[in-house]
């Protein structure tokens, strides 16, 4: 995925979680409506700048390809962990922080940041490449 086709969602009122977890939707068994659906409430770092909404949905994703279900089950569970740390460690190696507010500079939550956010053109361009990288993170773990 390019980052003008995320640019082009975030526009269109998808966000960053969702269009995580929708690139992966076969994956994870689901359709890409699910996949959006259950990602939902998580854009903007659970729309108060928290854990950034990328990182969140690479979870989901990698909860749903790679996750546990079963009672006692600690190899599957192994497993995720192991694709978790990866994942994170991957992460942090393009970005110093998985926190939205510290991704940003800005604290979405508070009155007036996100229009500074907007204003720096921050999340048309620097948030579609964190989900690009997130994407591309996921396509060599899952």
């Amino acid at each position: 995925m390019t980052k003008e086709e995320i640019k082009n969602l975030f526009l269109s009122g998808i966000d960053c979680s969702q269009v995580v977890t929708g690139a992966f939707a076969e994956r994870m068994g689901v359709d890409r409506e699910t996949a959006r659906k259950m990602s939902a409430c998580f854009g903007g770092g659970m729309m108060c700048g928290e854990t950034c909404g990328a990182v969140t949905g690479a979870l989901m994703v990698i909860g749903m390809v790679c996750g546990h279900a079963e009672e006692g089950d600690q190899e599957q569970k192994a497993v995720m962990s192991a694709k978790t740390a990866e994942f994170k460690k991957l992460f942090a190696e393009k970005y110093p922080s998985c926190m939205c507010r510290e991704l940003l500079g800005h604290d979405i939550s508070k009155p007036g940041e996100m229009e500074k956010v907007l204003e720096k053109g921050l999340m048309f361009d620097f948030c579609p490449q964190v989900v690009k990288d997130t994407i591309e993170i996921l396509e060599k773990i899952v």
